[in-house]
Parts: structure tokens; C-alpha cells; sequence
């Protein structure tokens, strides 16, 4: 293999192509190798499902029902707000919220105004959020009331030419019964979140309007221009070094993945779902919104995670698919509450983002009859670039190469393919991979290679695959441990860490040690019943019995909480940072 020499457009997939591979034979009977997805932009989408559901839910948010014509009707009075204040094609706007209905408004009128999403992690505080304006030159911005005062106070630190010319607030309570308060369908802790109606925030020298005003916009609309190839989204990725990076995705990646997570999980207008993975974030935006609105489905939505919240809406609205990370099942399984939830509606249960204890899968499989799909993908393949065949999946796997993708494993340093069962970089190829980092040609060179005339992104996560063809993760290769130069991969301790009974969750990393250059530690959140019984040295002691010395953690510390990103991931990075600036001389 060779170093790609620029970033250009990955070629479309023959049909048939990758027939060779050795999951053939796995390959689910009913699902199309490749697919043919409408070749416009996905506003497009929003439009049909409005005309041929005119009746139908499109979104419910604490039982307020949003028919599809009501949603299209929204997201085109904001485009035409949009374009009144100088907002034209290819321009990039910021969308700054929790989830709920006025996220997806928001989203469909900036592409119907022909303009570019700029989704932001609403977990960043002022000090980051300038980086989200500057980098992808955005002008105006679309924010939650809570949230504005950050985004105001970061703009305010810029340069004026810098700087924001206008922001539209929105409150989260505008697209809830007015009655939403009075029972217990809002959690406690969310009432004054939810309820607080805060006054406008000042820009330093822009015009800040509130979402009423957009909604009620009497201005025309704009001709709707952009096709499949223009840029529709620039979700930003952190990665391991730098500034997070912009990963330009045009409407075709996009609509691939909406289109395939449809076919693949026998996906029709009738489904509802449980939209709580967040739609900033590349799989709630693709798997979650994407797919409902291609679909014509309802999407029951969450703004926040809380696991009593969602066994009530999956009982009260009969959730048929569910699209979560580990940690959410594993906390509704938990709630003292549990047993007065029904989850029989549910047809499709499973996500990303970690590996499924193989306890809780059973569980589901045992109670449920619901089996735990798994997949796998990163904010550059718009979501899913591997997934299990929701008949054959595989605990604690990637999958296989989903539909249209191509994915091998390479030598990360010689960028050779290696066969089944070594352990190596992930590359795919196929036709939800990005278009490339947002004016960082060096940086989108440096994630590109060729082979066989095929255009491969490396994923930078280390993996195998089996003679089946289903992928195995090992770990991101920034995050391997050196110990006395074993190589240590944190996710498959953390895997074994996860059989302790005690053990609620486990944060493996890497810390600095004047013997061994690196050592293991694990942070540790104990159930509830083990705390006070279990000691750390309890811990140490099963990992030696249950895994390799070099691998089991010579330190353990003990937590209440581990820290998660917006998307719910463990931020391992930050734990990380910290053991290593505790110990400096050691480094």
C-alpha cells in the first residue's frame, strides 16, 4: 500500500464488489451488498416524508406530538430567517443544543437554506467554543437558551472580524405541553433546566433574535440549490493531537448511511424510536434522525440521558428500535424501577461507542428475546462502517464491513495488509467515508491510502478479524500502554475487569512508572452493594487471577463517576492527563 498523494472523491462501489470477502458467507440473505441511495440533497427527504405522511408523528418530546408537515413547515420558516440575514449557500452555521424537536428544525432549514451545519458538543464551556467559530468561518449561530451566554462569552474574546453577526435562541420548553410540568413527566432534576426562561444574551456586535421570530418568518424562501456532492454537515473530531478537526461531509455520505442503517435493520415508517444518543454526535445525527425522517418514522426524543425517563417512554410510546451506547441499557437494567416498565415493543436494540458486557447482552436475550447489534464507526464514515447482521451478531464485535464498505487490517507502520487474526490498524473505503478535514490538507493526506485503486481512510483503531470476517477492536493506537515493553491494550483489560462482580465500570490508562516506563492503573466505579467490602488490593488480586500479570493493573483507584463525553464514551484522555501530571518526575 501507498500513501495517498491528495483527498479525492473514494470511488463508487460496482456492484457486487468485495463478494471475495470472508464474510460472504455471513452476509445477511435479505440485504443488498451495495446500495443506490437517492441521489439529492436530504432536505429532500424531509419533503417527501411530509407530503406522504401528512398525519403522522414525526417527533414526540414529553408527549407533545409533531406531525411531519408541521416539521417541514418550521425548518422551512428558518431557512427563509436564514437567508434574510444574509446566509447563503455553502455558508457554515452553528447548532449549539441538547436534543429535542427544535434541533431538527434547526438542522433541515440550514440545509434548505443551502447552508452547512457546524454541530457543537453542548458539553463545551466558553473557553472552547471560539475554536467553533473561527475554524469553520461561521457568522451565525443557533442555540439553546442555557446555552448562548457561552457561545455570546466566547465571541466576545474574538476578533471583530471574527465574531458572530447573528444568533438565534431557542427554549427547550417552546416544544413542550404547557401542562409538561404539572406531573411527573419531567425528571426533577430537569424541571428548573427545562422551565427557566432566561433573557436574551447580548453579542458584542451582532443581532440576537429569539425562535419565535424565526418560526414566524414571512420572508420568501430561497431556491433550494445544493445537490449530493455539496458539503451538508462539519461535525468536528477531536482525534489525539491539536485543535478537533472539521470532517466535511456532503449530503451523499450522509444520506449512504441513513439509507443502509434503514435496510439493514428491516427499518419502515412505522418504527418509533428512542432518540437520547445525541444528534450533535455522528450516530445520533445519521442512525437516530437521519434514518427516522429518510423513513417517515416517529422519533421519540430525550434531551438528556436518565434511565427511569426512558423505560416510561418506551413503554408509554411502544419504542420499537432503540439506538444506545452500553452504559444507557446497562443503567436502565439497574433502576429500582425496572419492573414496571415494558419493553416488549422493542424489535432492534443496540449502538457503538463500547462493547457490550456479555453479561447484559444475555440478559437482554434471556428476558427480552432481544438480541444486542453492535457496530462501529468513527464522525469521518458518518457513523456505521462496520455493524453485526442483526440475525448473526457477535458479543463484544465491530461486526462485519457494513453495506457499500470495503475494510481491511494493515501493518500500521508498514501499511501492508495482514492476515485474519493479527492484530493491526482498521482502514475502510467506501461511500459514507468523509470528504476530508476542513481546510487541513496535511491532516487529510496523512489519514488517506491506496490500494488496489481503492481510496482507504485509516480509522487509527487497532483491530482483527476472524476467518468470518467479523472485526475485532483492540484499542485506538495512541492509547496502547508500554509496559517493560509488553504492549498492553486497555480495552481488552477493561473487557476482563468488567466479569468482577464488584465492578460497575472500569477506566484502564496508562501512568508513568521509573521501572517499567508505563504502567497499568485502573479508576473503578464499584456497585453500590461493593462499596465499603471491596478494596482496591480485592481488585488487584482478581486481576492477577484473571489475566496475564503484565496486563492486570498494578494500582486501582476507586470513583463515584466516570467522566463521559456528550455521546456518553468514557473520556479516558482526561483520567489519562491527570495520573501523568500527578506524577512529573516519573514521566
Amino acid at each position: 500500500m501507498t500513501t495517498a498523494e491528495s483527498a479525492t472523491h473514494p470511488p463508487s462501489d460496482a456492484p457486487g464488489a468485495g463478494d471475495d470477502r470472508p464474510h460472504a458467507h455471513v452476509w445477511p440473505a435479505r440485504v443488498p451488498r451495495t446500495i443506490q441511495p437517492p441521489q439529492t440533497s436530504l432536505w429532500f427527504n424531509l419533503e417527501v416524508s411530509a407530503r406522504r405522511y401528512p398525519d403522522k408523528a414525526a417527533t414526540v418530546f414529553f408527549d407533545r406530538v409533531m406531525t411531519y408537515p408541521e416539521l417541514q413547515h418550521q425548518a422551512e420558516r428558518v431557512a427563509a430567517w436564514l437567508a434574510a440575514r444574509g446566509v447563503r449557500r455553502g455558508d457554515r452555521v452553528i447548532l449549539f443544543l441538547q436534543n429535542c424537536p427544535q434541533f431538527i428544525v434547526a438542522y433541515y432549514g440550514i440545509l434548505r437554506a443551502n447552508a452547512v451545519v457546524v454541530p457543537v458538543n453542548p458539553m463545551n464551556k466558553a473557553d472552547e467554543l471560539g475554536h467553533y467559530i473561527t475554524d469553520p468561518q461561521a457568522r451565525v449561530a443557533i442555540a439553546a437558551a442555557d446555552l448562548a451566554p457561552a457561545l455570546c462569552a466566547a465571541d466576545a474574546a474574538l476578533l471583530p472580524e471574527q465574531r458572530l453577526r447573528d444568533l438565534l435562541v431557542l427554549h427547550y420548553r417552546d416544544a413542550m405541553l404547557d401542562d409538561a410540568f404539572d406531573g411527573g413527566a419531567v425528571p426533577p432534576a430537569w424541571r428548573e433546566w427545562l422551565a427557566t426562561r432566561h433573557p436574551l444574551p447580548t453579542l458584542t456586535q451582532g443581532r440576537v433574535a429569539d425562535w419565535a421570530q424565526a418560526v414566524a418568518c414571512t420572508d420568501p424562501l430561497p431556491p433550494h440549490e445544493v445537490g449530493a456532492d455539496d458539503l451538508a454537515v462539519l461535525p468536528y473530531t477531536s482525534g489525539t493531537t491539536g485543535l478537533p478537526k472539521g470532517c466535511m461531509h456532503p449530503h451523499r455520505t450522509l444520506m449512504h448511511n441513513a439509507v443502509a442503517a434503514a435496510v439493514w435493520t428491516n427499518g419502515t415508517a412505522e418504527n418509533i424510536g428512542l432518540l437520547v444518543v445525541p444528534m450533535f454526535h455522528i450516530t445520533g445525527m445519521v442512525a437516530g434522525m437521519h434514518t427516522s425522517v429518510y423513513l417517515g418514522a416517529t422519533a421519540v426524543i430525550m434531551p438528556r440521558w436518565d434511565r427511569d425517563l426512558a423505560g416510561r417512554l418506551i413503554s408509554r410510546w411502544r419504542v420499537t428500535h432503540w439506538i444506545n451506547i452500553p452504559t444507557m441499557v446497562i443503567d436502565l437494567l439497574a433502576s429500582p424501577h425496572f419492573d414496571h416498565y415494558d419493553l416488549s415493543s422493542l424489535v432492534f436494540i443496540g449502538g457503538g461507542g463500547a462493547a457490550m458486557p456479555a453479561a447484559v447482552a444475555q440478559r437482554l436475550l434471556d428476558q427480552f428475546g432481544l438480541r444486542c447489534v453492535e457496530g462501529y464507526g468513527l464522525t469521518e464514515t458518518a457513523a456505521p462502517s462496520h455493524h453485526n447482521p442483526p440475525d448473526r451478531p457477535q458479543p463484544q464485535c465491530l461486526g462485519v464491513p457494513f453495506i457499500g464498505c470495503d475494510a481491511r487490517v494493515v501493518d500500521p507502520d508498514t501499511l501492508q495488509e495482514l492476515p485474519p487474526g493479527e492484530a493491526g490498524e482498521i482502514v475502510v473505503s467506501g461511500p459514507m467515508v468523509f470528504d476530508g478535514y476542513w481546510q487541513r490538507p496535511d491532516a487529510t493526506a496523512a489519514v488517506f491510502l491506496e490500494h488496489r485503486g481503492r481510496r482507504y481512510f485509516r480509522t487509527g483503531d487497532v483491530g482483527r478479524v476472524d476467518d468470518n470476517g467479523y472485526f475485532f477492536i483492540t484499542d485506538r493506537l495512541k492509547r496502547m500502554i508500554n509496559a517493560s515493553g509488553f504492549k498492553v491494550w486497555p480495552a481488552e483489560v477493561e473487557a476482563l475487569m468488567f466479569r468482577h462482580p464488584a465492578i460497575a465500570e472500569a477506566c484502564v490508562i496508562g501512568v508513568p512508572d521509573a521501572y517499567r516506563g508505563e504502567t497499568v492503573k485502573a479508576v473503578v466505579v464499584l456497585r453500590q452493594a461493593a462499596r465499603g467490602t471491596v478494596s482496591e488490593a480485592d481488585i488487584i488480586a482478581w486481576c492477577h487471577e484473571h489475566m496475564a500479570a503484565y496486563k492486570a493493573p498494578r494500582l486501582v483507584e476507586f470513583v463515584d463517576v466516570l467522566p463521559k463525553s456528550g455521546s456518553g464514551k468514557v473520556m479516558w484522555r482526561l483520567l489519562q492527563e491527570a495520573a501523568r501530571t500527578a506524577a512529573p518526575a516519573a514521566a
